[in-house]
């Protein structure tokens, strides 16, 4: 099995996510582009999203902001999400992206709106 290194890096990070994974906890994935960054809720017993957000909404794109601001828009509207889905404890999941830039101001700002990870 020929992987690529993006490949290789995603598989990594998820398998090592998933070992820890326990039914209570879901998992945090972040998607980021050179434009915008999406974040999903993932319940992997299931195979099923729970709850995302996206810098690709119609709302969201009209308010022509930074893409760091973008980032913590999208966080805050996750967070609304998983507060009223009684969601608080999650496994970050950062794919193969470094925690730094916008991955890191969006983990901080999930943080400050009562997610743990």
């Amino acid at each position: 099995m020929n992987l690529n290194n993006k490949d290789r890096k995603k598989f990594r990070v998820r398998n090592k996510v998933k070992r820890v994974s326990s039914k209570e906890r879901f998992r945090l994935c972040v998607t980021r582009s050179s434009k915008n960054i999406s974040v999903q809720i993932i319940d992997d017993t299931k195979n099923i999203t729970l709850a995302s957000a996206s810098s690709n909404t119609k709302e969201i794109k009209q308010l022509k902001k930074t893409k760091k601001e973008l980032s913590t828009i999208v966080a805050e509207n996750l967070a609304k999400k998983a507060k009223d889905m009684k969601i608080t404890k999650v496994y970050f999941d950062r794919g193969i992206y470094k925690y730094h830039g916008r991955v890191k101001l969006l983990a901080d700002e999930l943080r400050k709106n009562g997610m743990e990870f």
